[in-house]
């Protein structure tokens, strides 16, 4: 089974509006309410791919009940720890080819509600075989709890994949245990780095060979339209992926963590692991909602995919 961590979880609202109008009074017809949090939509593909997966994380309030009724409904078992707040919503307005966001920040945790948590991830991890960590943290928590997180895993012996960003990210990376994968976009790496990395293999074989990734054992590079960049030990892939439709872009990234998370499960070859995931990630932004895929699609776009061994 997978565990998918989020610890920061929302219920993701769509108001469809073509001619927003500020100071003014805007009326929607057709409103989507969905459980979201990056590592609910991560959990979500899994599902679909007809994988065991548990969302787990922290949630409380009238609101988290709405997350937990919405998964339940679509068979993704979970087991959260409930606190005495409100989780969050976070709202996109679509208009005239834009979206604008309004994102509530949530609840903000207390140390006891961190180490509670922590306990009860060590007690599901017993019956887990990879962990997916994605997301923001909750306020309250430190930068480097993520850090415990992959350092209970790995010291479990069980596979952590990382997607955040920012401090979250920083801290695990120079901790003295090392998540097994982590999935930084170009802009994000450039972060990391405190430089511009192009997306050449020149320029990113230079930026992965940094004293900063040493000791995690793959680095997916998301570039988009353009597949992604990998090492793999002292290996270096390219993916590239076809020209396709692109209906909503959203969620892709969580979609590809999924894809890896159960390639690696099933202990695929390297090219296997790096071709689902191209293939969930694309599945992805062909669906209008954010973490779908139409899984009858993944064999045909599967083989679409190609996966270089880079000299």
């Amino acid at each position: 089974m997978i565990l998918a961590v989020t610890m920061n979880p929302s219920v993701d609202i769509s108001y469809p509006i073509p001619d927003f109008k500020l100071d003014d009074v805007n009326r929607v017809g057709q409103v989507r309410k969905t459980a979201g949090g990056k590592g609910l939509n991560v959990a979500r593909v899994i599902r679909q791919m007809e994988q065991e997966v548990l969302a787990t994380g922290v949630l409380g309030g009238t609101i988290g009940d709405f997350i937990i009724q919405e998964l339940t409904k679509t068979t993704i078992a979970n087991d959260f720890l409930k606190i005495d707040q409100e989780s969050r919503n976070c709202i996109a307005i679509l208009h005239g080819g834009k979206q604008t966001e309004i994102l509530e920040s949530g609840p903000t945790l207390t140390a006891e509600d961190g180490a509670t948590f922590i306990k009860k991830y060590q007690e599901l991890l017993s019956a887990v075989s990879i962990v997916t960590i994605s997301g923001s943290l909750p306020q309250g928590l430190a930068p480097g709890y993520y850090q415990a997180l992959v350092e209970i895993g790995r010291d479990n012996g069980i596979p952590v994949i990382v997607d955040t960003s920012g401090g979250s990210l920083r801290q695990v990376l120079v901790s003295r245990v090392k998540p097994f994968t982590i999935k930084p976009n170009l802009t994000e790496l450039s972060q990391l780095l405190g430089k511009a990395v192009e997306p050449d293999e020149c320029s990113l074989k230079q930026a992965l060979a940094d004293e900063l990734f040493r000791g995690i054992e793959m680095i997916v590079v998301s570039l988009g339209a353009d597949g992604a960049f990998v090492k793999h030990g002292k290996d270096y892939y390219r993916a590239t992926i076809p020209k396709i439709e692109v209906v909503n872009p959203v969620g892709s990234g969580d979609a590809t963590v999924a894809g890896l998370a159960v390639a690696l499960s099933q202990r695929l070859p390297i090219v296997d692991v790096l071709k689902t995931a191209m293939t969930t990630g694309m599945l992805n932004t062909m669906e209008a909602g954010t973490g779908m895929i139409d899984y009858t699609k993944f064999g045909q776009f599967f083989e679409l995919v190609q996966v270089t061994k880079l000299d």
